[in-house]
């Protein structure tokens, strides 16, 4: 199975995911479309996410980041007056530095995730959408930003009138990710914000005409007319797209084959009639790794039944 993911939603699925499924069975492509560049070194945020979920190392309190790390490098540098804007973990800038060495002297992204993967003894095979430099910008009352300046800097308080995506027309889709759409037809499109964490995936330029011919599931990341977590109600607005499970349906509105909300969700059925897919209740609101277990046992259930 083919997974594509952003940060927090999608891999808490994933969690439950990886204990029905063997590891090298599952594929997860990532967005790349938030890394960032900080003191000389590549912060991929949604793939070092992923990396620490697989390693059994993420921070489940947070869902980011690495449980019990330390952070005497940003102190050290903190105190001598050079603030950089993420607080980075110890272990979590060790993953940084290696990642960029391998850039630095000529490896893809693909290969850097692929040396991370083994030296954390991962078996799931995690990618990269795109082994080209991509970016979401944020446009708002205050300029053009990175989203990560939008989100970091800002703690996503601007409003937004824009959201483009540098480079995303010139980028192409990596080539492991090719490779494994070429032999796996079942594609799941994790409850990650629809436009800066899958909306990019999606964006790369042959994507959607590929999995228009794919098993696709998708899983809302919200509920009535919340996200469950983080800005998506802002970029969804600001791409002229209802804030819903059906806004977030009309996102994948050709691609998707079976749409999954939450059973708390109070969008009428009909409501997605002119989508074309398949729409289906469960316990999205993943608070244990159970619920994780009970939606992943159920999207299974719907791929078998495709």
């Amino acid at each position: 199975m083919i997974i594509l993911s952003g940060g927090t939603g999608t891999p808490k699925l994933l969690n439950g995911l990886r204990t029905l499924i063997p590891p090298e069975d599952i594929t997860v492509v990532v967005n790349t479309a938030e890394d960032i560049w900080v003191s000389g070194n590549l912060i991929t945020p949604d793939i070092d996410t992923v990396l620490y979920l697989f390693s059994d190392r993420i921070d489940t309190e947070k869902w980011w980041g690495v449980a019990g790390d330390t952070f005497r490098t940003y102190e050290a540098m903190k105190s001598s007056g050079y603030n950089e804007a993420m607080m980075i973990g110890d272990f979590d800038r060790a993953t940084h530095i290696m990642r960029s060495d391998i850039l630095r002297t000529g490896g893809t992204l693909t290969s850097a995730i692929q040396k991370l993967c083994g030296s954390y003894n991962i078996k799931a095979n995690i990618l990269p959408m795109s082994d080209d430099p991509v970016s979401t910008m944020i446009t708002t009352p205050q300029g053009k930003m990175h989203f990560q300046d939008f989100w970091i800097k800002n703690y996503g308080k601007l409003d937004v009138i824009d959201v483009s995506i540098d480079g995303i027309s010139d980028a192409a889709i990596a080539p492991a990710v090719l490779e494994a759409l070429e032999v796996d037809d079942e594609v799941l499109i994790g409850p990650s914000n629809p436009i800066t964490s899958i909306g990019p995936i999606l964006a790369l330029p042959g994507m959607r005409k590929i999995l228009k011919h794919k098993k696709v599931i998708a899983v809302s990341p919200i509920i009535g007319r919340e996200p469950v977590s983080g800005p998506a109600g802002k970029l969804m607005q600001a791409h002229r797209f209802e804030v819903s499970s059906v806004g977030v349906a009309k996102c994948y509105q050709e691609i998707v084959d079976v749409f999954v909300i939450d059973e708390r969700d109070t969008a009428d059925m009909l409501d997605f009639d002119d989508i074309g897919c398949e729409v289906v209740r469960a316990d999205t609101l993943m608070r244990s790794v159970d619920v994780s277990v009970g939606l992943s046992k159920q999207i299974l259930g719907f791929f078998e039944g495709m």
